[in-house]
């Protein structure tokens, strides 16, 4: 005698279709394109000088800002910047291409993580990379050892 299969077709697990299968897919390439490009970019690369400086407020001193580098002051989102000794700069730190924070001010160039566009540490111009325009200047002042936003 021959047994017949008592299984259910509720118990079988549904085969996925191929338009199932390519949706899915597309949905889970789709979402780790996203997450790469919008990923953090507040964190910058090893020994970056992002800061708030000594001056958490609206003052930095002179003695953070190196020659021919700078720091980044996040909540401001300003950089300021010494390309020579003794002359200090400050320009928006909101990269020009995407709106990035830039993070890292060495060898007189600004340089933003998301695409590597790079800015002038002297004057703000694109130095490389895809940013269509330079930093916005940024007013301060210097008096003595003190740098203060205006």
């Amino acid at each position: 005698m021959t047994q017949l299969d008592t299984t259910s077709e509720a118990a079988v697990a549904p085969v996925p279709t191929r338009r199932r299968v390519l949706v899915t897919g597309g949905v889970v390439a789709a979402a780790a394109a996203v997450t790469a490009a919008c990923g953090s970019t507040s964190t910058p690369p090893a020994g970056a000088p992002v800061s708030g400086g000594s001056g958490s407020g609206s003052t930095v001193s002179t003695a953070d800002i190196p020659v021919g580098g700078g720091v980044v002051l996040e909540g401001k989102q300003v950089v300021i910047t010494q390309p020579t000794a003794g002359t200090y700069k400050a320009f928006s730190a909101v990269c020009t291409h995407q709106g990035c924070i830039v993070v890292q001010v060495a060898d007189g160039t600004i340089t933003c993580p998301c695409h590597m566009g790079q800015f002038s540490a002297a004057d703000g111009s694109v130095q490389g990379g895809p940013p269509p325009a330079p930093l916005a200047e940024v007013a301060i002042t210097v008096s003595g050892t003190t740098i203060t936003l205006a």
